[in-house]
């Protein structure tokens, strides 16, 4: 299964990070979505329903907070994987979005390559989820 198959939805309201990241994802095959604030990342989340979202915190109008709330309180899109992406480095920020169900929080500044490797381990392991399905449909 190759990764154009994994939709990623990027949420920030910075210019230079949606363009490192628009340039990482796609070079690495992934199918990319951009939302510059929170409702435009609940619009696409409903409408093209991601794997991966990567969530900004502070954003204008509705923050990261609330956008993974949304997100995870909805059965079309319960199952999105999320990375908190934030210059909110406190330890209760942290917790706070790990246990609104991100998989991983990473602070800002942060590193290109780390990202990625948590963006590829996510996308990996929802490849496999999908084979195992299509192996189990299979059998039925």
């Amino acid at each position: 299964m190759n990764n154009s198959v994994i939709k990623i939805l990027i949420v920030d309201d910075e210019p230079a990070i949606i363009m490192s990241l628009d340039f990482l994802i796609r070079k690495a095959g992934y199918q990319l979505f951009i939302a510059r604030n929170g409702q435009e990342a609940l619009d696409i989340a409903a409408n093209e329903h991601p794997h991966i979202a990567v969530l900004d915190i502070m954003m204008p109008d509705v923050d990261g907070f609330e956008v993974c709330r949304r997100i995870k309180t909805q059965p079309d899109t319960a199952d999105v994987r999320v990375i908190f992406l934030s210059a909110k480095s406190k330890q209760e920020d942290i917790e706070r979005g790990l246990a609104m169900g991100a998989d991983f929080y990473i602070t800002k500044p942060f590193s290109n390559k780390h990202l990625m490797e948590k963006i590829k381990l996510l996308a990996d392991a929802i490849q496999h989820e999908q084979a195992e399905d299509q192996h189990k449909n299979g059998k039925l």
